[in-house]
This record gives structure tokens, C-alpha cells and sequence, in this order.
């Protein structure tokens, strides 16, 4: 389907410009315990040199995690998440690196800080409907926000699509109490929180109803490495890029705009061709 356009202001930084060329969001967890790279990346130095390897492989945006959501993950103290971000954004806008940052966090008050020290975008995976404080510091800050659903109550039976519209006016209710410009909200359907695999896979075929239904706000595509793949695959972490590749390509395809990926230079050449397939390629 033809991809819808939206201009995002940052604060700090030139606007996001989302439309037929999607932008790819590297992960960076600074975490000992991520389902796929924990522990890789949680040292300053180590995650500065892993930054700049994703903006060369062709990443637009730094999404920065201090806590695993892996089912069974404990909980991080707040001190704690950020004492592992923190000096991190401090090293790359130190370093001089420019791109937007985003903080992966559930906690207000470490979205706060980072957005202080140079963060640009909030990465919520409670979707504003964990603390209310997320989407007033957004608001307050001018921040884009990305929603990520995650409603524990899902089950088995759950109806995919429906449910997950109806949930996401609830994020959009929060949004608006706290001042939040809806056009500043960014989805993300959450694939492998609470979902089966039936349910990941229906997900993905109807992101373009998803789309069509929140016509103003971007999609974030989030499949890499994860469970619907593996299950399927039966294999590791480090043996899905292809699965991820072909969920991104499909994503892409059914409207999505900005995909979370760990594997930024292979994602980056298959969006690529997935644009020149849909739209011809760059004239020279």
C-alpha cells in the first residue's frame, strides 16, 4: 500500500520525515541480560563503538534500552537503568554523534533524564498506559512518543486486530489528558508481547488495516530476532536475520515506516530494494 507522509518535529534536531523511505532504528541494549545481545553492549565503550557501527551500516535513529522485557525478566530499579543509559547518551553526543536517540523505557522519570541529556524520542512499551507521567513529560518536552502495545490481558481467543484498535484509543484518551499532540504518537504493535504465534503472524498480514485505521500516525515495525520467528524457524536468536528480513520486507510493504532491528546493514539493503520494488528505484 502507498505509505502515508508525517513530519515530526524534534527538539534538538531536524524533523523525522517519514513516508516511502522507511528509517531504520539500531538497537543498542545496554543491558547483561537482553534475549539477544545482553551483556554485548553494556559497557561506555563498547556501546559508543557499536553505535557508530550501526550509523555506518545505515541507521537513522539510536534506540538505547537499560531494562530487558524478555518474558521473565526481573525488574531494573530506576537508579539502576539509568546508570547504564545515561553515560551512554553522554558519550555519543559527546562523540559528536547526531542522530536522534531514542530511551526504550517504561519508567518516567529515566525518560525525563534522558531526554534531558540528549535523547529525542521516548520508546514506551506500556503504550502511555502504564505511567501516566510518560505522556506529560512527552508533552511537556516535546518529545514523539512511540506507543508500543502490550495488553496483558490478551489471551489465546483474543481477535488480534480489533482488540488492538480498541486498546489503542485508550493510549490516544492518555495522550490527550496529559497535552500530548496525537500526531506525535508513532505505533508499534508490540509483536511477541502477549501474542501468540497465530496472533504475531495475523499482526503482520494486517498492518495495512492498522495503518488505514490511525491514518495520521507512523508504524513502527518491530520483528527482530524475535519468537514468531524462531518458533516458526525453530532456531536462535542469531540464526533469524533471514525470518527478520522477510517480516521487515513485509512490514514495509503493508505501510511501515521506521523498523527496530538489530542487524541494521542487512535490513537497510532489503528495504531498499523493497522500495525500488514499489516505488522504482532513485533516478540517476
Amino acid at each position: 500500500m502507498p505509505h502515508t507522509t508525517h513530519t515530526i518535529p524534534l527538539r534538538h534536531r531536524p524533523p523525522l520525515v517519514l513516508g516511502q523511505r522507511a528509517l531504520v532504528m539500531g538497537i543498542l541494549n545496554v543491558t547483561p541480560d537482553s534475549f539477544s545481545d545482553g551483556g554485548t553492549h553494556d559497557h561506555v565503550d563498547a556501546a559508543l563503538a557499536h553505535a557508530r557501527q550501526m550509523l555506518a551500516e545505515g541507521a537513522d535513529i539510536i534506540d538505547i534500552g537499560g531494562e530487558s522485557t524478555r518474558p521473565g525478566a526481573e525488574p531494573v530499579p530506576v537508579q539502576v537503568e539509568l546508570d547504564r543509559i545515561m553515560p551512554v547518551i553522554d558519550a555519543l553526543r559527546a562523540a559528536g554523534i547526531t542522530a536522534p536517540i531514542s530511551i526504550d523505557t517504561m519508567k518516567p522519570l529515566v525518560a525525563h533524564q534522558a531526554l534531558e541529556a540528549g535523547a529525542d524520542i521516548v520508546n514506551d512499551v506500556n503504550g502511555l498506559q502504564g505511567a501516566p507521567e510518560m505522556a506529560e513529560i512527552a508533552a511537556v518536552m516535546g518529545a514523539p512518543i512511540i506507543a508500543m502495545h502490550w495488553d496483558r490481558s490478551w489471551t489465546a481467543d483474543t481477535d488480534p486486530l480489533p482488540a488492538m484498535l480498541a486498546w489503542y484509543e485508550a493510549t490516544f484518551a492518555a495522550g490527550a489528558a496529559a497535552g500530548l499532540d496525537p500526531a506525535r504518537i508513532i505505533l508499534d504493535p508490540g509483536f511477541g508481547f502477549t501474542k501468540t504465534l497465530t496472533q504475531n503472524y495475523s499482526i503482520l498480514r494486517q498492518l495495512a488495516d492498522l495503518t488505514r485505521a490511525f491514518p495520521d500516525n507512523p508504524l513502527l515495525v518491530g520483528t527482530s530476532r524475535k519468537s514468531m520467528i524462531g518458533k516458526l524457524l525453530d532456531n536462535q536468536p542469531h540464526q533469524r536475520l533471514p525470518g527478520t528480513i522477510a517480516t521487515t520486507v513485509q512490514g514495509y510493504e503493508r505501510g511501515g515506516h521506521i523498523f527496530r532491528v538489530h542487524d541494521v546493514a542487512a535490513n537497510s539493503d532489503a528495504l531498499r530494494v523493497a522500495e525500488a520494488t514499489l516505488y522504482n528505484p532513485p533516478t540517476a
